[in-house]
């Protein structure tokens, strides 16, 4: 299967991780980076459209979970998801401050901006939506959409009936569906944004 769910990080670690960073380990920013790093910069450059502008978010995003390791909250979600959100909303800061601050004639025009900016985060609920839902869902999507494969060759590699594939790839798609209603407008965390 793809590497999706050797990702995953259980909630152990995500509590443990957040224990070292804040006792300061420099270590555990490192592990952290490592394992996140593409995903942020994926993000942000898909909002961004801009390889710099990504590189400037991904250094910000793990500059605040540097600094601000108790804003997270294992009770709301993984480590992942809220890097991911943290991720999108930086960049589409960053998106609406450059549209700003630009007079250039090549400017976004306010609707386009804001449909990058849709798009983006239809994508970021989407990312969060596959990594939350239970594995049994995941593993059958993933088989689908990564893999190609069928409910049947689903059911055959998951050891299950091709019913229980079927209700799996259904339910997995019912809950995807979700990320294109627009969720309520979240606030961002206190001091969010700024230049690091």
């Amino acid at each position: 299967m793809g590497g999706r769910m050797a990702n995953d990080a259980p909630p152990r670690w995500d509590r443990r991780m957040q224990q070292r960073l804040a006792r300061g380990e420099a270590a555990a920013l490192a592990e952290l980076y490592d394992r996140f790093a593409s995903l942020v910069h994926t993000l942000a450059h898909r909002v961004l459209e801009d390889e710099t502008g990504a590189d400037r978010v991904t250094r910000e995003v793990f500059g605040y979970v540097w600094e601000n390791p108790d804003a997270y909250d294992p009770q709301q979600g993984s480590l992942r998801a809220w890097i991911a959100m943290l991720a999108q909303r930086q960049a589409v800061h960053r998106l609406r401050a450059s549209q700003t601050a630009s007079a250039r004639g090549d400017t976004l025009t306010s609707e386009a901006l804001e449909e990058r900016i849709r798009e983006a985060s239809v994508a970021a609920r989407a990312d969060y939506i596959v990594t939350s839902m239970p594995a049994p869902l995941r593993a059958a999507l993933e088989l689908a959409y990564f893999d190609r494969r069928d409910y049947r060759q689903a059911a055959a590699a998951l050891g299950v009936t091709e019913d229980e594939a079927r209700r799996r790839l259904r339910l997995g798609l019912q809950l995807l569906s979700t990320a294109h209603v627009q969720p309520p407008r979240a606030v961002s965390p206190p001091g969010y944004g700024r230049a690091l």
